[in-house]
């Protein structure tokens, strides 16, 4: 079986494993839950890393970022015009950190404290100035079809609609707009938040989703290190099952030995 590699933005992955900094107890274990999960990409949050916030000082340079690809983010942004001068920051940060062609942000515009949805009009506000300037746009989104395809024809380089809120651990409560969001989208969707197990991870990727992003699942497990591996194992296993395709549902039994020439007593 032979699978396309993932695109973004005309950069090849072979990891289809995002992972977050955020959470974790000490960096060391941050460093070793990267390694373990195979992940290529690991998105921080530029504004915590700029002030400081304490967990965050000193993380950009706890990653060795010849191994992996920075996706700089906008936490923590209420508003368009927030996001955009953030985004400016973040890929300020990538280059002095020696990606000098990194032009990618993950845009999260979220005034809601509470639950941490993402206001869709200030996203598409900041997507189109931001796309403009040359970045290439990851959005952060609910799960709204509509919406992410308007975020697509307007040139973002993927969509990432949550599975439930962020931290949340809940799961695939989106499903089913989740799926009709990948049936008809020609960018790479990529499922982001909610993701609590290695078997909703799965599940993610069966649906045909082209890519995972997972922070808190790992970060906040028992032991971040070995459900790292499970995850980027299970996003693996979900994708392999997506190319093979699955068999039929039947309403009754099906025997799986032959019935013919079989003996009698």
């Amino acid at each position: 079986m032979v699978d396309e590699p993932l695109v973004i933005g005309g950069r090849t992955f072979r990891s289809r494993l995002m992972t977050g900094t955020g959470k974790y107890k000490d960096f060391a274990t941050m460093t070793e839950a990267m390694a373990a999960s195979g992940c290529e990409i690991v998105t921080v949050a530029v504004r915590r890393v700029q002030d400081q916030v304490p967990g965050h000082g000193g993380l950009a340079e706890a990653i060795d970022w010849q191994q992996y690809w920075m996706l700089p983010n906008t936490a923590g942004c209420a508003t368009a015009e927030e996001a955009v001068r953030v985004a400016r920051l973040g890929r300020e940060m990538a280059k002095i950190l020696g990606q000098e062609d990194n032009n990618f942000v993950k845009l999260e515009v979220i005034p809601d404290s509470r639950y941490l949805l993402p206001d869709p009009i200030e996203t598409c506000k900041a997507a189109e100035q931001l796309i403009k300037e040359g970045f290439t746009v990851l959005p952060y989104i609910n799960a709204d079809p509509l919406l992410a395809k308007r975020l697509e024809e307007m040139g973002c380089a993927t969509v990432m609609p949550l599975g439930s809120p962020i931290g949340s651990g809940q799961g695939l409560k989106n499903q089913a707009n989740i799926q009709i969001i990948i049936e008809q989208s020609r960018v790479p969707v990529v499922i982001d938040a909610g993701i609590g197990t290695p078997s909703e991870a799965c599940a993610a990727m069966e649906m045909g989703a082209a890519a995972l992003l997972i922070n808190s699942a790992i970060a906040l497990a028992k032991d971040p290190v070995g459900m790292a591996k499970a995850m980027g194992l299970a996003t693996i296993a979900g994708r392999l099952a997506f190319l093979a395709g699955r068999m039929p549902v039947k309403t009754i039994a099906d025997p799986s030995s032959p019935t013919s020439g079989r003996i009698n007593s």
